[in-house]
């Protein structure tokens, strides 16, 4: 059976909504941020050097990194099931969704939450991450646009993937300027097993209620 090793108001939240929309069998390992520091426990060492979460256990087999756990999961797992054909044009543009959410879309978003800590927010870095922000959160409302998912219009896992800046994004920026990114966590929001995973991984701060 698969396991993850899931951090409360993590990344991880996701592998568990993926699971839930494949149906497939799996039991959750739970370990909660210090509360003081927000960091994960020392525990997650013991698995993997990085601390990091989440982590999906299979068998003996450890995978790290949420794309790669994503894609893991529908390649051995999904049985075809939120995944382009491979060889098709649809799976090289879900390749490249998959690893532009962290590799990319991500570090304006880091880079406002940790600078937001700083005594003076980090002023003068400011106005470089609105622009970045603008331009990534503008480039994926674009890609929205008259669509309801990313690629081909079919939810696959690179939705999943993406969700993950569409909860944080209205935190630490906004989504006015961008309706169908807006619309888009809309939908995420409106799935049942979005609303299981909720369930399962505990209290996340950036889901809505439950």
């Amino acid at each position: 059976m698969l396991t993850v090793h899931h951090l409360n108001n993590s990344r991880s939240q996701r592998v568990l909504w993926l699971l839930e929309e494949l149906e497939l069998p799996y039991k959750v390992v739970h370990y909660t941020r210090d509360p003081e520091s927000n960091l994960a426990p020392p525990a997650l060492e013991a698995l993997h050097p990085l601390g990091k979460s989440p982590l999906l256990a299979d068998g003996d087999r450890i995978i790290m990194e949420s794309g790669a756990i994503i894609d893991y999961i529908l390649r051995r797992h999904g049985n075809g099931r939120l995944l382009p054909a491979p060889d098709s044009d649809a799976h090289e543009e879900y390749l490249q969704w998959l690893h532009y959410v962290e590799g990319s879309a991500m570090l304006p978003l880091m880079l406002r939450m940790y600078t937001s800590r700083l005594p003076d927010q980090g002023a003068e870095l400011q106005p470089r991450i609105t622009d970045e922000l603008n331009r990534h959160l503008g480039y994926i409302d674009s890609a929205l646009e008259g669509n309801s998912w990313l690629v081909e219009d079919s939810f696959s896992g690179a939705d999943v993937q993406m969700s993950f800046v569409a909860e944080v994004a209205p935190l630490l920026h906004t989504l006015d300027r961008f309706p169908n990114l807006a619309a888009f966590r809309n939908r995420i929001h409106a799935r049942p097993a979005y609303h299981r995973a909720l369930e399962q991984g505990g209290a996340y701060a950036f889901g809505p209620a439950h």
